[in-house]
């Protein structure tokens, strides 16, 4: 009887590995686009511009960078063709500045809600924009977060960027930041110096120095 041929065991396929940045960049892709909708959807702020004043001036007067008008405490909304809420403006206070054509808004947060239900909130200590609305900049404390759909507000986000700056401009739909922010997407979280996410192209890029922490585990 010949003795059977023991084979020698198969080597292991070794799995590549991708460069953590790259890891995260496909990660956001699918996340970002609806955190910049929540972002620019600020602009609908600007229908109180259209606000009546109490009382028009009845002599020209010099320019002075003083509000013509302040709204406290206040929210905005917009409801969609399908009589859905969409979008949601609020703050403690927002003041308008004829000479600049500019906004600005105290504890300014911002709600967008997506065709599929999921949810997308900014948050700041101020937000400043130009009259149209094309260029706005949180300030302080700036919290953005996509959630599911159909999760409550303080369900774990699926996305959150986290820093003291946001820059996002409506025109080129760009979302931007040139000073620190912290991403965390499932387990991952990321710390970067700086950041830009192009809409247009998808493309997110980091410069300066950038650490990483990438769970195994595949988003959700």
């Amino acid at each position: 009887m010949t003795p059977a041929t023991r084979l020698p065991p198969p080597t292991p396929r070794l799995r590549k590995v991708q460069p953590w940045v790259w890891r995260t960049q496909i990660l956001l892709a699918d996340y970002l686009p609806l955190l910049l909708m929540a972002v620019l959807a600020g602009g609908t702020w600007w229908l109180v511009k259209n606000t009546p004043l109490v009382e028009a001036p009845t002599e020209t007067a010099a320019v002075r960078h003083e509000p013509d008008y302040r709204m406290t405490n206040f929210e905005v909304q917009r409801i969609g063709a399908d009589g859905r809420l969409r979008v949601q403006v609020a703050g403690a206070e927002l003041r308008h500045y004829p000479d600049t054509d500019t906004v600005e808004i105290d504890r300014a947060r911002v709600r967008a809600i997506a065709p599929d239900g999921s949810l997308a909130i900014a948050e700041a200590r101020r937000a400043v924009s130009n009259g149209d609305g094309s260029d706005m900049q949180l300030i302080g404390d700036v919290r953005l977060r996509r959630l599911a759909a159909g999760s409550g507000e303080d369900a774990p986000a699926q996305l959150e960027v986290r820093g003291e700056f946001v820059q996002a401009l409506l025109n080129s739909e760009i979302l931007r930041s040139h000073l620190p922010v912290t991403i965390r997407q499932g387990g991952s979280t990321l710390r970067a110096q700086n950041f830009e996410y192009q809409h247009l192209s998808g493309q997110l890029s980091f410069t300066g120095k950038s650490q990483g922490e990438i769970s195994s585990r595949s988003p959700r």
